[in-house]
């Protein structure tokens, strides 16, 4: 077992991505041999950022993690760990409600899919209070959210925002 190779997927949306999710792939990095960041593409609702740039987003967010790499996906997550041959889904869990969420995502997960486990990182203290809809509310209110983002996601957030308060 000591010389098999471990690729884990962390899924998402990542609209926008913040140090909470950079944290949690920080910390895989260090536990698998190769993670997949895969931004979840759902044509059928509309985000803040398209998918192009939310994964423009998230590379620069992770370029300093070589076993790192960015893609996107549509349709079940257990499928797309499949078409990369994975079988560890990495998720994040900030408070008991993100719990109670996950545990019943994990639970449908394992009825599609036995052979993938979930692996679940607990948020660090210092990004208990991040989340992106957060972040989303706070930017399009003008608010600083430079403790929450790197400087180019926020200067990504308040570009957009200021776009849609001329259309």
């Amino acid at each position: 077992m000591g010389d098999t190779f471990r690729r884990a997927v962390y899924p998402g949306t990542f609209n926008p991505i913040h140090y909470g999710h950079i944290d949690i792939v920080r910390r895989a990095s260090r536990v698998f041999d190769e993670v997949i960041v895969a931004v979840y593409e759902n044509p059928d609702k509309p985000q803040l950022f398209d998918v192009v740039e939310r994964i423009e987003l998230v590379e620069r967010g992770v370029i300093e993690f070589s076993n790192v790499k960015v893609a996107s996906f549509s349709g079940l997550a257990v499928d797309y760990l499949a078409s990369v041959d994975a079988w560890i889904m990495i998720r994040g869990l900030r408070v008991f409600s993100d719990f109670e969420y996950e545990f019943r995502m994990a639970l449908a997960n394992q009825r599609l899919a036995p052979e993938v486990e979930v692996v679940n990182f607990i948020t660090s203290e210092r990004n208990l209070h991040v989340s992106s809809t957060t972040v989303r509310e706070i930017a399009s209110l003008g608010g600083d959210v430079s403790s929450m983002v790197p400087d180019f996601v926020a200067e990504r957030l308040a570009m957009r925002y200021a776009e849609l308060k001329k259309s």
